[in-house]
């Protein structure tokens, strides 16, 4: 706590006596709080092992502050000092080395001036306190820029000069002080302690600008101009205030990160000046922390919108990336190398990078040996081919959590080389993070549900997509039939259920209805498809039974009048008849001719056969051939159902053969040929006589072949005949009165030779007139 009671006792002296004694002694020494001063809760301040600690004022400058140190030594940075003038070796030195450690400040390293001793603003190792000054004075160019009119006190000054390669300088730094205590920066009191970053060029007759100014004109970087609400003047420009005790410093408050820049001229040489100062008293200190590698003064590489780029980027599927230098301005030259190959086309400030590698550039300034450089790493990579999808869970009593790793094929053609991550959260997936669906092959997700999937290349490619997860129990198929057992040619109707629609095996359509003539026996199968598409796993199936055909071999016959048949339905499974005589056997035996008709039944089907009984069509003789005791029958055969009917043949009507062949019979024996179908009892006859006539007739009465002699004929009808010689005259003359020939003419004997014969006759019963000719050889001994 400040405290008053000596401050309200100099009250006594005199207005000037009593302004010096309270710039002095306005308040008592602070101690440093030693629970605090504890190893990672704050800064490292000039203290092992870190080099940087025993580095000079122009090492800290080239090497930490800047960082841009060479093969070409420093020729941007020149003429560093410090003021007071304190060297390395002064452990008290109001400059040096600072790095975060395991503290919270804002800055990794840099540079730390203090108006007191620079290793007491951070960790130390004994107790200590802040009301060091470090024996430095006055500043007229800080009072110039924050345009107070008190007294300065221990002002803490680093310069330098420098030539920058590019258009743009900036710093980073945060201000620190021991003024954020009680009421001291508000009214009457005021102290404004003090920082001014001040910048001039190398030329006669230039002023400062002071960078160390808030943004939009709200003023210098004082304690008074940066407050938070804590204070009863407060807050004033509180959005650029950091903190209060603790903030990793041994100081009583900072701000935030702030950062001073310029437009300069590359090539142009100019002077900084930083100055922190103590104003009105110098008891409570203050500081300036200046960030390593915050002085950039070379070229950077920035991206179109003019962010300057990282020392790396991704770039996927070798999209082009322009890349211009921060630096521009006449007479400077440019040189871009790929790969550490000069590229001989790029001699501009903007490049067009169109393939990953490293890309750098060399910006040099007119009498300048060594030119500014900046270089970029492009990693590349290549984005998997990916695309929203859904994936249709149908359930099951055992399975009913979605497999998200069987999607992955659907999602991507790359399914075997890319990796995918599954999030519930559309932000989750956007940051890509840790919070993605660790269980893919057992996910518990709802109907309708979106997943974000984030399919990459396994490095820093990727493409979100959307999953829509569906589910849907599987629906179980049925399927019934208007019958199971038709008779082919039949109409059967089947009827499925359990879904939506239907696939069917034997048809095409989606309906739950099919209706189908069958001649055979079929197996139908069906399969359920539910509302979102879910496939019954199992088809239902129905066989419908088609019956074979009745059959019947009943044909049409013939029978004789007065005969009887017997008609045969023919025997089938189950079979079951009716004949329209009313009879219900399979056979019946019809006597009389006319049309018949049976209805057979097999349980399922029945059919109706019709038979006709015709009476029998005689078949008769046509030609009948005698020779060598042999007759040949010859015989019209009727058909009955265009069918041929088999005949039998007999010549004594008791026997009957199938051949029409008689061998052995008697020569010159009348004998009755019949013919009949076979299987009936009526038939046709034909009186035929045996005639054998000798070809030769001898006339010498020694009683063999001395005659023709046709006496066996002479009892037949119509009986005649007669004997030709050569020239057709006729010679004899048959009757029945003279039915032999003994060679003579009137009584006379005719010569040998050889002469015709013709005859007739007619059998009495069946009126059939025979013919028969012939020759014969006469011979007579003169």
């Amino acid at each position: 706590m400040k405290r008053y009671v000596l401050w309200f006792s100099l009250f006594l002296f005199t207005t000037n006596f009593f302004y010096s004694q309270k710039i002095q002694s306005r308040k008592p020494v602070r101690e440093a709080n030693s629970s605090l001063q504890k190893a990672g809760d704050y800064i490292d301040v000039n203290v092992a092992p870190y080099p940087e600690s025993n580095y000079t004022p122009t090492q800290l400058v080239t090497d930490v502050l800047v960082g841009t140190s060479g093969s070409c030594g420093t020729p941007n940075i020149s003429n560093v000092t410090v003021s007071p003038n304190q060297s390395v070796t002064n452990d008290d030195r109001f400059w040096g080395y600072f790095n975060k450690a395991t503290s919270t400040f804002p800055f990794e390293e840099g540079i730390v001036l203090t108006t007191g001793f620079a290793r007491k603003a951070g960790n130390v190792a004994e107790p200590f306190t802040l009301s060091d000054g470090n024996g430095g004075g006055s500043d007229p160019d800080l009072i110039a820029a924050i345009g107070v009119t008190t007294q300065i006190n221990n002002a803490a000054i680093l310069e330098f000069d420098f030539v920058p390669t590019s258009s743009q300088m900036k710093f980073r730094y945060v201000f620190a002080s021991e003024e954020y205590e009680g009421n001291f920066p508000c009214p009457p009191t005021q102290y404004d302690d003090a920082f001014a970053l001040l910048l001039k060029p190398n030329t006669p007759g230039s002023t400062y600008t002071n960078l160390a100014v808030l943004p939009g004109g709200a003023g210098p970087v004082s304690v008074p101009n940066i407050l938070p609400g804590s204070f009863s003047c407060g807050p004033i420009n509180d959005q650029y205030f950091g903190s209060l005790s603790p903030n990793a410093t041994n100081y009583n408050g900072t701000t935030a990160p702030l950062t001073a820049e310029a437009t300069v001229i590359p090539g142009q040489s100019y002077h900084i000046k930083m100055v922190v100062a103590d104003a009105r008293d110098s008891s409570y200190g203050s500081a300036v922390f200046l960030e390593a590698g915050s002085f950039d003064i070379g070229v950077n590489l920035l991206d179109p919108s003019g962010a300057q780029l990282p020392a790396e980027i991704n770039v996927c599927d070798n999209v082009p990336q322009v890349i211009t230098a921060s630096t521009s301005g006449p007479n400077l030259v440019y040189k871009w190398f790929f790969n550490g190959t000069v590229i001989p086309t790029a001699t501009t400030n903007t490049i067009t990078a169109v393939q990953p590698g490293t890309y750098k550039i060399e910006v040099s300034v007119p009498g300048n040996p060594c030119p500014g450089s900046a270089s970029i790493k492009i990693n590349g990579g290549t984005t998997p081919e990916a695309h929203d999808g859904t994936y249709l869970l149908c359930t099951t009593p055992d399975v009913t959590s979605f497999n998200l790793n069987a999607t992955k094929a659907s999602i991507s053609n790359n399914s075997q080389t890319a990796t995918f991550h599954f999030y519930e959260d559309q932000a989750d997936a956007l940051a890509q993070n840790d919070d993605y669906i660790s269980n893919i092959y057992d996910y518990n997700g709802t109907d309708g549900q979106i997943l974000y999937v984030v399919v990459s290349d396994g490095d820093f490619c990727s493409k979100l997509v959307e999953l829509t997860l569906q589910r849907e129990v599987t629906p179980v198929a049925q399927l019934t039939s208007s019958k199971f057992r038709i008779c082919a040619g039949e109409e059967v109707t089947l009827t499925a259920s359990g879904g939506v629609t239907y696939l069917w095996d034997n048809f095409g359509g989606t309906g739950n209805t099919q209706t189908v003539t069958l001649h055979q026996s079929t197996e139908f199968t069906v399969y359920a498809i539910g509302t979102k598409g879910c496939k019954s796993l199992q088809p239902a199936k129905v066989r419908i039974e088609v019956i074979p055909a009745i059959t019947s071999p009943l044909l049409d016959v013939e029978m004789c009048v007065g005969d009887s048949i017997v008609l045969d339905a023919g025997a089938g499974n189950n079979y079951t008849y009716v004949w329209n005589t009313g009879e219900t056997t399979q056979t019946i035996v019809a006597d009389e001719l006319g049309v018949y008709s049976v209805v057979i039944d097999n349980g399922v089907c029945q059919d109706e056969f019709e038979v006709k009984v015709h009476g029998a069509a005689l078949p008769y003789v046509t030609n009948l051939n005698y020779a060598d005791n042999t007759l040949t029958v010859t015989a019209y055969t009727p058909t009955l159902n265009n069918i041929p009917q088999t005949l039998e043949y007999s010549i004594d009507g008791i026997v009957w053969q199938d051949s029409n062949i008689f061998p052995g019979l008697k020569n010159n024996t009348n004998y009755t040929v019949r013919v009949r179908i076979k299987g009936t009892s009526c038939n046709g006859s034909i009186e035929f006589f045996t005639l054998s006539i000798n070809n030769v007739i001898t006339p010498n009465q020694d009683g063999v072949n001395d005659v023709l002699d046709l006496s066996s004929l002479s009892s037949f009808k119509n009986f005649a005949g007669s004997i030709y010689d050569r020239y057709g005259v006729e010679v004899f003359r048959f009757s029945k009165e003279t039915p032999v020939w003994n060679g003579t003419v009137g009584g006379k004997r005719l010569p040998t030779a050889t002469y015709w014969y013709k005859f007739n006759f007619e059998y009495n019963k069946s009126k059939t007139q025979m013919n028969q000719s012939g020759w014969i050889m006469l011979k007579n001994r003169e």
